[in-house]
């Protein structure tokens, strides 16, 4: 008996044993840290951030003129072709010269009767009123010529490029459409539509800078040559005439165009944009600052991205230690240590 009571003793002291190393280790696991990520830090700093704005927008010819005469008549002469390029006054064509041959003659003849008769007035052989009346007739008979002359040889009102001519040589013109387009590509212009909230922002002058996709790497520089003064209750968006001088031709019209259109400069914090977190499933942008040890998670407001940064409307301080390097695998409150 006594002996089964030694084994039964010496049994609960063995389990007590086992029950405080096993509590103890569990004290010893329950006081291990988790341990800090590691982060990189930089202070939020102040800069100057140009402001602008892309606008989507088409080349437009500068003028464009559809050449004909007042009148129809049968084409005689026809001395351009589309792609040409012509200069301001060129003969482009010439129509059937008999009415100005006419016209021509009239005016001779009351060229002629009029120095005739101014003769006979100075001598005092003719009434005030006659001398008068073929001055009236001389010219009426000018301008009539000047008239047909303007409009039996056809000029370019314009330096440009014939973009269109839709008769030959011996059609009677039947002012169904123009003989010829011109149009002018030096300059060339472009209509964009500026929000309303930017519309204070421009003046005429402003510089902008745009490129096309049918000449990719190059850019072209121009100003804002007109601002329309009313906005499009439709689109919320009034229209800005950009002018680029175009010299080398390189831009067409009905190219398409990105146009980059500047408003000054705004003083914001400017933060790296690997700092910037994006939340899953929303459209929330935030950032982690470090404040005593620990990742403090910041809910910002995005302004302009350029040169692998972002502008900070709101959200962060001057001087806040914001994380650029680990911040992706950070949650609030996160004990972080601060690496160079």
């Amino acid at each position: 008996m006594k002996k089964t009571i030694i084994i039964a003793l010496a049994v609960l002291a063995a389990a007590g044993c086992t029950q405080k190393k096993n509590t103890q280790e569990a004290q010893a696991a329950g006081s291990v840290q988790p341990r800090a990520q590691a982060v990189k830090v930089m202070p939020a700093s102040m800069q100057d951030v140009q402001q602008d704005g892309i606008y989507s927008a088409t080349v437009q010819a500068f003028a464009v003129n559809n050449i004909a005469p007042q009148s129809g008549s049968r084409i005689q002469k026809i001395n351009v072709e589309v792609g040409d390029f012509v200069s301001k006054g060129q003969i482009l064509a010439e129509m059937d010269r008999v009415q100005l041959d006419q016209a021509k003659l009239r005016l001779s003849n009351a060229e002629t009767e009029l120095a005739r008769l101014k003769q006979l007035y100075e001598q005092g052989g003719l009434a005030q009123s006659d001398y008068e009346a073929q001055e009236l007739n001389y010219k009426v008979s000018k301008s009539s010529y000047d008239n047909l002359l303007e409009n039996t040889i056809l000029r370019s009102p314009i330096s440009g490029v014939v973009t269109a001519r839709n008769y030959d040589r011996g059609d009677m013109y039947g002012m169904a459409s123009p003989i010829f387009t011109v149009q002018q590509i030096t300059p060339v212009k472009l209509l964009v539509g500026i929000s309303e909230g930017d519309y204070t922002k421009v003046s005429k002058g402003d510089k902008v800078t745009l490129t096309v996709d049918a000449l990719p790497g190059k850019t072209f520089s121009g100003s804002i040559r007109r601002i329309y003064p009313v906005i499009d209750p439709m689109t919320h968006t009034v229209n800005v005439e950009v002018q680029v001088p175009n010299g080398d031709r390189q831009l067409r019209p009905g190219m398409y165009a990105k146009v980059a259109v500047t408003f000054g400069h705004n003083r914001s914090i400017v933060v790296p944009d690997a700092a910037v977190v994006r939340l899953q499933g929303s459209g929330q942008r935030n950032v982690f600052v470090v404040e005593d040890g620990v990742a403090v998670q910041k809910e910002v407001s995005l302004g302009r991205h350029f040169d692998s940064q972002y502008e900070i409307l709101s959200g962060l301080k001057e001087g806040e230690a914001v994380v650029v390097k680990g911040g992706s695998a950070l949650r609030n409150g996160a004990s972080v240590e601060v690496i160079e």
